[in-house]
């Protein structure tokens, strides 16, 4: 077998060969291009061979680097505190002062500055205020990453910091520098590997919300941090102030920052209690000190949902007590917090909320689902005010006198933000309405309010709308629109002796507007139409007697317990609402032995009726009383009574001609021939809807 080795030895040898020839190339040309430039460029000649003005020139240059470098070390830098002052000043149009000493080191690989008594004033509209005041600053930077174009700092160290900031009720604030900026890069702090506060101290005002807070900051640059609740921690901001006039605290706890990396999150806690709320977040900063990114770990917990407008500034509807845990995260503008789940009252509530700007308003999204709603907890969000049990459920939702809430509608709050929301509840517990589905649908924008859909699916029938309100009035403005399908009528009407009074369906419409702060202001102010027709069903034959008040058919069967029926075929309600008041057009209704016919208001701002139902009998009767039924009082409770003062004056007529012509004839005014006819159902049914 051959020695392969003399192969390989040749192929070495030859790729030594190419690589050397390759380098005697490259300096023959080197060598060349230098050669063609001694004669031919008077400067790369006076390097090569310097004469007097080349020598005189480098001693020069070289004389003022060796000026530079002693004239910095031997600067006072205190000479440019009223320079840099005076030009801050007037740059960001407010006061600075650098009153202490000011110290600078370049000739380092970590240049470092140390600032004493610090201030920056506030803004012309905040200027009784300064914004910060510092006892010392002193702080590093690695000259290596300032080459790059990058700052990384090794160590900062603040003394005493005091800063004051304030929000004005048009947003303004007053540690904006450059309020003129959009962008949010000034919440992208360089890198901090050692952060030292020591006596901080952070007042925080937002007068929109009456928020105040006065909180102590404190920072080690050791590992070892501070010893809290059995816990090392390296950063801790401690506070207590007041929100919209109750108690607030807030604490966050963050790690050491001892070498602390843009690609290593850093972990920190946070909790705020205030207003009735409690938020609680366990989370990282992503890349620190990038404050514009981060996630936690998130649980909200309070007495309403709307208290979470004073510290998030999104509006809620009111509901009773919650509990919510979900995924927090933030980048940049968007905020989002995903897969929640929890309750609300006795209902299970989850989905997911992004809060974003668009246009320079806030954008709020939220898609949200129960699987088990309690309609007291939607009573509560609709505005009624719920009675809340020890336990946290909710026992009813308002006073037991009033149908319509009368909880205003915070019109300042919707005119501040615009979104979207949806949701839906699969099942509905058990309920006096067979509720079993609810649908909800909302977009807010520039302060109109447009719900749609507004559904809710009985066990049989269902109740779907929309409306529109408008509230960028000082009274908002409300048109809606509902419409009623295939409710049932022993839904309506209880039964009596274990029987069912009446059995059919009920189809019905309201369309109303006006203005009003609350679905009660709304009532009392409107105008529009509301109908319900029934279009056919069954009426206990007793029953449709009374409407008549037939003495003898009616009370009989009554009291005998009769259970037979008689076919209702129409019953048509059609009211004209004007300035909150239901005046009937048309209350009838047809069955096969009565035909009734009524008049009357339900006055919606007192929430009251006084209907008056006067019935014709369709076949001849001997004893037949005239007198009409009354429907009166609340809406909730309405009470069903006879109007005795026709009756007395049918009984008086009676009594006259028994006495003037024969006993016998006295019966004459209880007879009714049963003349009455058939309504035309067709036409007063189409006129209703």
């Amino acid at each position: 077998m051959a020695d392969p080795s003399p192969k390989r030895r040749f192929d070495t040898e030859a790729w030594r060969r190419r690589l050397g020839e390759g380098w005697a190339g490259g300096r023959t040309r080197a060598r060349g291009y230098y050669d063609w430039a001694l004669a031919n460029d008077p400067v790369t000649a006076g390097f090569r061979r310097p004469g007097k003005p080349e020598k005189t020139a480098a001693g020069i240059a070289l004389a003022l680097v060796l000026a530079v470098v002693v004239f910095l070390l031997l600067f006072d830098w205190n000479w440019l505190r009223g320079p840099i002052g005076r030009w801050a000043s007037a740059k960001y149009d407010r006061e600075i002062v650098l009153a202490g000493d000011l110290d600078v080191n370049l000739f380092s690989w970590t240049p470092s500055v140390s600032v004493q008594a610090l201030r920056i004033g506030g803004p012309d509209w905040a200027r009784e205020q300064d914004t910060l005041r510092v006892g010392q600053i002193e702080a590093s930077a690695r000259l290596r990453k300032l080459l790059a174009g990058q700052i990384e700092v090794p160590a900062l160290t603040v003394t005493r910091p005091d800063a004051v900031l304030i929000i004005d009720e048009e947003g303004r604030q007053s540690w904006a520098l450059d309020p003129d900026r959009t962008d949010d890069s000034g919440q992208n702090l360089p890198a901090i590997q050692r952060l030292t506060i020591r006596e901080g101290r952070l007042r925080f005002t937002e007068r929109a919300r009456n928020l105040t807070l006065d909180a102590r900051v404190d920072a080690r640059e050791t590992a070892e941090g501070f010893e809290e609740d059995g816990e090392r921690v390296g950063f801790r901001l401690i506070g207590e102030g007041s929100l919209n006039g109750e108690p607030l605290k807030l604490r966050v706890r963050g790690a050491p920052f001892i070498n602390v990396r843009r690609n290593r999150p850093y972990g920190f806690t946070a909790e705020l209690t205030g207003a009735g709320t409690t938020v609680s977040a366990d989370g990282a900063i992503t890349r620190p000190f990038d404050l514009r990114r981060f996630t936690a770990d998130l649980t909200l917990e309070g007495r309403d949902l709307n208290d979470l407008y004073l510290i998030t500034g999104i509006a809620a509807p009111n509901t009773p007590p919650y509990r919510l845990d979900g995924k927090l995260e933030r980048n940049r503008s968007r905020w989002t917090f995903n897969d929640f789940a929890g309750r609300v009252g006795s209902s299970d509530l989850g989905g997911d909320l992004a809060v974003d700007r668009v246009n320079d308003r806030l954008f709020v999204e939220a898609d949200l689902a129960s699987r088990a709603l309690d309609i007291d907890d939607l009573a509560a969000v609709l505005g009624a005010q719920p009675q809340v049990t020890s336990s946290g459920t909710v026992a009813s939702s308002g006073s037991p006198s009033r149908l319509l809430p009368d909880a205003p509608l915070q019109v300042d709050r919707l005119r501040r933000m615009d979104g979207r929301l949806s949701y839906r509840a699969a099942s509905v517990k058990r309920n006096d309405f067979e509720v079993r589905e609810v649908e909800l649908g909302a977009a807010l924008d520039q302060g109109i309010l447009n719900l749609d859909p507004v559904a809710f699916a009985f066990n049989r029938g269902a109740l779907r709308g929309a409306a529109r309100i408008n509230a960028t009035r000082d009274v908002p403005y409300t048109n809606l629109d509902f419409r009623l399908a295939g409710y049932p009528l022993e839904a309506i009407i209880p039964a009596r002796n274990g029987a069912p009074t009446v059995t059919g369906v009920a189809l019905g419409r309201a369309r109303l507007e006006g203005p009003g702060a609350s679905l009660h202001d709304l009532a009392s102010n409107a105008d529009g139409n509301l109908s319900l027709v029934v279009p056919q069903g069954q009426m206990r034959r007793a029953f449709a007697e009374l409407l008549g008040i037939n003495v003898s058919a009616g009370l009989l069967r009554l009291f005998s317990g009769d259970r037979s029926v008689t076919p209702i075929r129409c019953g048509v309600a059609d009211f004209a609402v004007q300035n909150g008041t239901a005046t009937a057009r048309t209350l009838v209704i047809d069955t096969d032995v009565v035909l009734t016919q009524g008049t009357g208001t339900i006055n919606l701002e007192s929430e009251t009726l006084n209907l008056r139902l006067d019935g014709e009998t369709k076949q001849p009767r001997l004893l037949r009383a005239w007198a009409p039924i009354t429907v009166q009082g609340s809406l909730v409770s309405p009470q069903v009574g006879v109007d005795t003062s026709d009756l007395v004056t049918q009984g008086g007529l009676a009594g006259a001609l028994g006495a003037l012509v024969n006993p016998l004839v006295a019966l004459l005014p209880f007879v009714d021939p049963g003349l009455a006819e058939d309504a035309n159902c067709g036409a007063l049914i189409a006129s209703a809807r």
